[in-house]
């Protein structure tokens, strides 16, 4: 039931996406809505999947690297719906929605027998560590697009070019306000997601930092977005702040990826 709920929820995700994107094209109002009800349903879908898939398996359910793609997307749908309650944003819609099918579709190719997790791994610490590590990912996911947004929105007003896709965009200080809140919001909960997991790792391995792969890759990272929030704090903002913003996703998304598929270590996989 879990595996057909996320196939409807990836078809619906891709539906939404051209229904988003003909919104954008067309301006016409009732496209956006029609696009936001069927990613609310999407979304529904999508954390039914993973409701079942908890209740079946518990702890594992968040153990292996298919079912953390499949988190991380529903966080990001999530968060954006509640964007989109609050401030007229479709055009990020446009971008939230194929990531997140992206990641669920990877989800949904690399699904796989869920094995059984270490009696060690199945404390408080884990879901302490899981829940604000993988919603701080979701969040800035949400910025990664707006940063796009961002710079899309800048070249429409450098190169002049004021049409029907400009005035449907949100303003720069706007998409720039929203991307500093959305990264400090992230680096808050990335930042508790690293204590945490120290936390579990002393408690499973008996040290709170080893030099894994994870630990290492989570530090770049989270020295990116500090240095980031610093310069913004000086007044560094824009365009700037956008790529840097950018870049940090990326480098995010390597780390997640590389920990998981080329260097595991303890954490690779299963959570060991």
């Amino acid at each position: 039931m879990s595996s057909l709920l996320l196939a409807l929820a990836l078809a619906l995700y891709l539906l939404t996406t051209a229904t988003f994107i003909a919104q954008l094209i067309t301006g016409h109002p009732t496209m956006g809505r029609v696009a936001h009800g069927l990613l609310a349903c999407a979304f529904g879908m999508h954390a039914a999947s993973l409701a079942i898939r908890a209740g079946a398996v518990g702890y594992e359910a968040v153990a292996t690297f298919h079912d953390e793609l499949s988190f991380i997307a529903c966080l990001m749908v999530g968060l954006y719906l509640l964007l989109a309650w609050r401030t007229n944003l479709t055009v990020v819609g446009a971008l939230v929605t194929p990531l997140a099918f992206l990641f669920s579709l990877s989800s949904y190719a690399l699904h796989a027998r869920t094995p059984e997790l270490s009696p060690r791994l199945q404390s408080i610490w884990l879901p302490a560590h899981v829940a604000p590590a993988f919603l701080g990912y979701a969040v800035f996911g949400v910025a990664f697009c707006l940063s796009w947004i961002y710079l899309l929105q800048e070249r429409q007003l450098k190169g002049k070019r004021k049409g029907d896709l400009f005035r449907r965009l949100p303003s720069l200080e706007v998409l720039d306000n929203l991307n500093y809140r959305f990264v400090t919001w992230g680096f808050a909960l990335f930042t508790v997601g690293i204590i945490t997991g120290s936390l579990l790792a002393k408690e499973t391995w008996g040290e709170l930092w080893s030099w894994e792969p994870v630990q290492v890759w989570s530090l770049l990272t989270w020295l990116l977005y500090a240095g980031l929030l610093h310069a913004r704090s000086v007044g560094w903002r824009g365009r700037k702040a956008a790529r840097l913003t950018i870049v940090g996703f990326v480098i995010l998304v390597a780390s997640f990826l590389s920990v998981n598929l080329v260097f595991p270590g303890k954490h690779g996989g299963t959570f060991g």
